[in-house]
């Protein structure tokens, strides 16, 4: 009887926000004029990691994502954009507040190139954050061009990179607004839980508004389930309701609760880093996978790669950075069926 009556208020919820999905059916034709205005006449694509409650695995995506892309010979940029700075730790980056940030970014203060950080993943780099970047909330509030902050500091590096993560802060505030503003599309991680439905009609409201004002080429890249327990009957109804609503944009992948997933971050490693074998890091590659799968116009792959193969030692890709910029540290590789390893590479983390 409890699950059922759960059940019926987690239908109801659903059916509030469904409305808000029509954003997704637009037609292009509508956005055509404004075109010219949009950043996606770049050639890098950039992903936003966005929810606005926290606890969904936001910044666990974003690294992972990001070095999952990496790990697939795809040049790429993460930008922690939340003051928590947990991105920036988590690839293993100590704060440092005399280190340029993304609140330098945001200020005007640097430029792309003078922030980013070389990693341990070869074709992996970080612009990280502080948490002075709270500040960047009130500082900004009576600046020139407040929303286009960010898409400004990282335009110059968009025909470098071929993918763009930005880790976007639990709130919907102006560092938000600056991500989606910057991004040709949003990834919206979440539970499968019923209160994780909570807030996600703001969202795809924050997201039709900054269409109609800001970024008429915003899309949804996908909804993508993490912490998901196939096991329990409540998450497999959440995922039947949301594939209803959702449709396509309802990632195929899902990302199990995993112990190594969780332990990777304190030891300043992405999970395909960490423990290359482990349910959370083969989840990720097969994310990107798909990823990569539906918009294969914003990468330039290799002869018959996927996204399961690794970099060699020492090779680059033709589209990254300069030579002069590229990452101190290598990996090392060895086919698998499933997934491939990453020996963890030696790198000096001072900045």
């Amino acid at each position: 009887m409890f699950l059922q009556e759960h059940l019926y208020w987690f239908c109801t919820s659903i059916h509030l926000f469904a409305q808000h999905l029509s954003i997704e059916l637009i037609s292009e034709e509508k956005y055509a004029a404004c075109g010219s205005a949009s950043p996606n006449n770049s050639m890098g694509r950039v992903i936003a990691v966005a929810n606005q409650k926290g606890g969904v695995g936001k910044t666990t995506t974003a690294i992972n994502l990001a070095a999952s892309f990496a790990a697939a010979e795809v040049n790429t940029l993460l930008v922690d954009c939340d003051p928590q700075s947990n991105a920036t730790s988590g690839l293993g980056f100590a704060k440092d507040p005399e280190r340029v940030s993304s609140y330098h970014l945001l200020m005007g203060a640097a430029t792309g190139d003078e922030a980013l950080l070389t990693t341990e993943l070869e074709q992996l780099w970080l612009i990280p954050s502080h948490k002075n970047l709270i500040g960047a909330n009130l500082e900004l509030v009576d600046a020139d061009r407040r929303e286009f902050r960010m898409r400004d500091a990282i335009g110059p590096l968009r025909d470098r990179f071929q993918f763009i993560v930005l880790d976007c802060p639990p709130a919907l505030d102006l560092l938000t607004l600056n991500a989606l503003v910057a991004a040709d599309a949003v990834l919206i991680p979440m539970q499968g839980e019923y209160f994780a439905l909570e807030g996600i009609s703001e969202l795809l409201d924050t997201i039709e508004r900054i269409r109609a004002a800001l970024n008429p080429a915003l899309e949804i890249e996908g909804v993508v389930l993490t912490m998901f327990d196939k096991r329990a009957n409540l998450a497999q109804q959440v995922m039947t309701e949301l594939k209803n609503y959702f449709g396509e944009k309802l990632c195929h992948t899902t990302v199990p609760r995993n112990i190594r997933l969780a332990e990777a971050p304190s030891h300043g490693k992405a999970a395909l880093v960490y423990d290359p074998r482990s349910k959370g890091a083969e989840s990720y590659i097969k994310l990107a996978k798909e990823i990569i799968e539906r918009q294969p116009a914003a990468v330039t792959p290799q002869p018959d790669e996927n996204v399961s193969t690794l970099a060699a030692p020492g090779q680059t890709s033709d589209v990254g950075p300069q030579a002069s910029e590229r990452p101190i540290g290598t990996e090392e590789h060895r086919g698998d069926a499933a997934v491939e390893e990453i020996a963890p590479a030696e790198m000096d983390k001072s900045a």
